[in-house]
């Protein structure tokens, strides 16, 4: 969000101004300090696929600090994020992942900043999570979020919790530079995104959520009406860009999970109107655990979801259309914390595959190394895939946590 860049410069003197201060600031009752520093590198396998893009592999650090303080019913949070890349200028970006002061007393608490939220349970898409805009340049699967400034009121009562939002301000989706990949053959200009509202960027959006937990399920009812956090694109008077689009919805959302032992049984739907014609969209699933694999520690899940989205080239573009995701989730259950994930998203005519491989293992008390592998294959003509093709990579990140 415009208003948000003069943090920049004062999150940065902060920083490297004050970090050697904060071991004593640490020191004060309720106080606790936390977070990361992280190294990562991202091998590309193929040479560049568009014009302007940079055959280099990628190089990049990452900053991303805790600060937490309570006292009495007051909690106050701070989580900065910074990331350098060396060949992206995109992806080089600052942003508050949280800022906020909540009050909690009773069954009611209150917050006020910048904060995350996440609505879902689906593995491999997260239809009905609208709070927060994707932070795009930071991974395609777009589970990395900005953060979102808010108002938020939560009820806590025995038949359920229902929160409230107030949301003013819109963050713009960032997307790779020219010299970037995993981009779209006409870069995007982000910063020359166009709106429906005339309020533009300053438009105040509202959310609604429900939640309970009946015995074995767990339910969730949304509501939002306010600025897409999907774009549409359009192109640029000179045709050499596409800017995005960012239109006024409402949408109404439903996520259900019903524990039965081993089994948990998902399911995401959403209707949306104001982004061209009205559709619906809807995710299903189970994952399935193996708990002590043949007499051992480790957990074997399986996974397997099917998603269906009923929007047309009015709306945002999706990756998502009649797809099935299959994958397997393999727990160690060790003192390291290893973990692996792998799954393969195929479309169901055959074509646009994304696959998919995450594993991360603690090497030390205060280190972490995590292994990822994205992997595209035989893109439809026009489909989504195709801008990426070439775009297979492998990434080592490590983290050292504060």
């Amino acid at each position: 969000m415009k208003r948000l860049k003069w943090i920049l410069p004062v999150y940065m003197s902060v920083v490297f101004g004050f970090l050697p201060m904060l071991n004593s600031v640490v020191q004060a009752e309720g106080t606790s300090y936390g977070g990361y520093v992280a190294a990562e590198a991202r091998w590309f396998i193929e040479s560049a696929q568009h014009t302007g893009q940079s055959n280099d592999d990628s190089y990049s650090y990452v900053l991303r600090p805790e600060l937490r303080y309570e006292l009495d019913q007051h909690r106050f949070t701070l989580v900065p994020f910074y990331r350098y890349d060396n060949i992206d200028d995109e992806r080089t970006h600052f942003d508050l992942r949280e800022a906020h002061w909540r009050w909690s007393q009773g069954d009611q608490e209150v917050l006020i900043g910048v904060n995350h939220v996440f609505w879902g349970v689906m593995e491999s898409r997260h239809l009905v999570d609208i709070i927060n805009q994707t932070d795009l340049v930071e991974d395609p699967d777009g589970e990395d979020k900005l953060g979102q400034p808010m108002l938020q009121y939560v009820l806590l009562k025995e038949w359920g919790t229902l929160d409230f939002y107030i949301l003013p301000g819109f963050r713009e989706r960032r997307f790779p530079g020219v010299e970037g990949r995993l981009r779209t053959a006409l870069p995007v200009d982000w910063s020359l995104a166009q709106y429906e509202s005339s309020d533009e960027d300053d438009h105040v959006d509202l959310a609604l959520r429900y939640s309970h937990v009946l015995g074995d399920w767990d339910i969730g009812l949304g509501y939002f009406n306010g600025t897409s956090r999907e774009p549409r694109f359009v192109l640029n008077n000179t045709a050499t860009r596409l800017l995005p689009v960012y239109d006024l919805i409402n949408q109404a959302s439903l996520d259900l999970q019903l524990t039965d032992e081993a089994w948990l049984w998902k399911a995401e739907a959403i209707w949306r109107e104001g982004q061209g014609n009205s559709f619906a969209a809807v995710s299903a699933g189970f994952e399935y655990s193996f708990y002590q694999l043949i007499g051992s520690s480790k957990d074997l899940g399986v996974i397997l979801e099917y998603h269906y989205d009923g929007r047309d080239g009015t709306a945002a573009p999706t990756f998502y259309d009649h797809d099935i995701f299959i994958g397997t989730r393999l727990a160690f259950n060790d003192s390291e914390d290893t973990e692996i994930l792998a799954g393969v998203s195929v479309d169901n005519s055959g074509d646009d595959r994304f696959f998919n491989l995450e594993a991360e293992t603690r090497v030390a008390e205060s280190i972490k190394v995590e292994l990822r592998m994205r992997l595209f294959d035989k893109p439809e003509q026009g489909g989504a895939v195709e801008a990426i093709e070439r775009d297979d990579y492998i990434q080592l990140q490590a983290r050292y946590y504060l």
